[in-house]
């Protein structure tokens, strides 16, 4: 599957303009403003979810490293 050249990583990814602010953090990729995908989350930007289901295949998902107190 071939995927369209990014923008520079300066331009946020799309999905922050469906978001507030509140939910705006870095793409822990490749920098890019993109959305945080629930407090603690390892967000990953459009292109950068792309190239991992790439390598890893279409069920690729963030678990949170988090732990939970017991």
């Amino acid at each position: 599957m071939t995927t369209a050249t990014p923008p520079p990583v300066s331009e946020p990814d799309p999905s922050t303009f469906a978001c507030s602010s509140s939910l705006v953090d870095p793409c822990s990729g490749c920098q890019r403003t993109t959305h945080k995908y629930g407090n603690g989350g390892l967000p990953l930007c459009q292109w950068c979810m792309t190239l991992a289901r790439e390598a890893w295949g279409p069920a690729v998902r963030f678990t949170s490293t988090r732990t939970q107190a017991q």
